[in-house]
């Protein structure tokens, strides 16, 4: 069933090394799991009879950080970061969970049998001797992989009242393996749900990110709203359920937002993208109208405040900053208008500055998924291609300060100012022109432009910068009035 020669060397190494001194040494949990479906376990952990000080005395290069006695044994040498640290647990027992989370004790050195039978589901609860190939399976865990269903160990709703967190795994594990979760098991989500609120954000925000990056994570949300996770976990997006939308939706935005993210999951796209995907339409419930265009209803500057409700969501969860600012522009740009033959490169230019570089192309994915998410069948017409050819040649242009042909230094060095808003008001003033025009960023037209631009008083030159805000403004607005015409909203 489990391929000897799947197992990597390092991981044999250290359960030759227990069983040469004695002891027993198991493969369990989600590597045993993995090897079962075939696929390639992400960690390996080992369980054995041996204590967390006699497993230390026999890997010199080990560390022991836990309540748990698990012991990280290290592998400098591999380059596989799967296997840079092997986790060597003793069998342990449990007390009782009066936090939802945490045993409040501890006791080593119990049977194997006791080890698997405080474990979470029975597709976690095999166990494999690598030096017997003997495979212990005392909860038909492969006859449940088999079946491609979740099931817990023993009384489903005593295994969530002990660690809540369990809650999330199961729903996640489904999403991550495609299977379904038991009806049993299912009954006692339900019932154990509201202790999810005494798990530590950071915990619950893991395990909601690793169903994101899962191959079914519509399936997953799907599951935590039908399962009463949702309030616990993602609250905001529930006024989308039922939220319909009209026009070229099929769907309302909840579903909608499901498959736009199932969508970004089906091409492998970043975790950034994902959630990008599903919080696009975040805004829309608190912006829905009526009046709009054969009745529909409109959801104007559902961007906006979509984006501000997408920053605060992905703080809440202890997003990094990384993620929480990449989320947050293509949550504000997602509708940006995209029709080549009405739209200039400037314009392109102007939206490719504040998405950033780095993040243009998600913006363009994101516009795909959002088209998938709509359940209309040609994700890219001809219109979208040309302006994808055209973000193409607006990338070779300047679309920022730092990449005009002429810096604040050389700046200071012709005109003998300091570092000031003067200076700033030459640099954005260059700009504006460079963005309208890509032909002006030369060091020849920039250094002459700056000497011109040096002759003006500071309120002046304010007055120009305004200017080009205002005109800036402006088109953003123009743009807004199309996308709305072009979305029938």
């Amino acid at each position: 069933m489990i391929a000897h020669s799947s197992i990597p060397l390092e991981v044999k190494k250290v359960s030759d090394a227990l069983e040469m001194a004695g002891f027993e040494a198991y493969l369990v949990g989600g590597c045993v799991r993995d090897l079962v479906t075939g696929r390639a376990p992400k960690d390996w952990d080992i369980t054995t009879n041996a204590h967390p000080d006699q497993i230390m005395a026999l890997f010199p290069d080990s560390f022991c950080n836990n309540d748990y006695g698990t012991v990280g044994v290290k592998n400098e040498e591999t380059e596989d970061l799967r296997l840079k640290v092997v986790e060597v647990t003793p069998y342990r027992s449990e007390g009782t969970y009066t936090d939802a989370r945490r045993p409040d004790s501890v006791t080593f050195g119990v049977s194997l049998e006791e080890d698997l039978a405080r474990r979470d589901f029975t597709i976690n609860a095999i166990a494999y001797r690598i030096k017997t190939n003997e495979t212990v399976d005392l909860y038909d865990g492969v006859g449940d992989i088999r079946k491609k269903r979740i099931k817990t160990v023993g009384n489903a709703e005593e295994r969530f009242g002990e660690d809540a967190l369990r809650l999330m795994r199961a729903v996640r594990l489904a999403a991550e393996l495609n299977f379904m979760i038991e009806s049993e098991t299912m009954a006692g989500i339900i019932a154990k749900s509201s202790l999810l609120e005494k798990i530590a954000i950071e915990r619950v925000s893991q395990e909601f990110v690793k169903l994101i990056n899962s191959n079914a994570p519509m399936q997953g949300i799907a599951l935590l709203e039908k399962l009463g996770l949702l309030p616990y976990v993602l609250p905001e997006i529930i006024p989308a359920i039922g939220c319909e939308q009209g026009g070229i939706h099929a769907y309302d935005v909840f579903e909608h937002s499901l498959r736009t993210l199932q969508a970004a999951a089906d091409k492998e796209f970043s975790t950034n993208l994902r959630l990008a995907a599903l919080l696009h339409d975040i805004g829309k419930p608190a912006t829905r109208g009526t009046g709009g265009k054969n009745k529909h209803y409109t959801f104007f500057g559902h961007e906006v405040v979509g984006a501000r409700m997408a920053k605060k969501i992905l703080q809440r969860l202890k997003m990094s900053r990384d993620t929480i600012e990449a989320v947050e522009k293509l949550v504000r740009w997602h509708m940006f208008f995209s029709d080549p033959d009405e739209i200039t490169l400037a314009a392109v230019r102007r939206t490719i500055v504040r998405i950033g570089e780095d993040n243009i192309s998600n913006l363009l994915n994101l516009r795909v998924c959002d088209r998938i998410g709509t359940g209309r069948p040609k994700e890219q017409p001809f219109r979208f291609r040309k302006y994808k050819a055209m973000v193409d040649e607006a990338l070779r242009d300047p679309i920022s300060v730092k990449m005009l042909k002429i810096n604040g230094e050389t700046i200071m060095n012709i005109t003998g100012e300091k570092p000031g808003k003067k200076l700033g008001y030459i640099l954005n003033t260059l700009l504006e022109e460079v963005l309208t025009d890509s032909g002006k960023n030369t060091a020849d037209y920039l250094e002459s432009r700056v000497v011109e631009l040096n002759q003006m008083s500071e309120a002046v030159l304010a007055t120009l910068a305004e200017a080009g805000k205002k005109k800036q403004a402006e088109e953003e607005a123009a743009e807004l009035k199309k996308i709305a015409k072009e979305h029938n909203v």
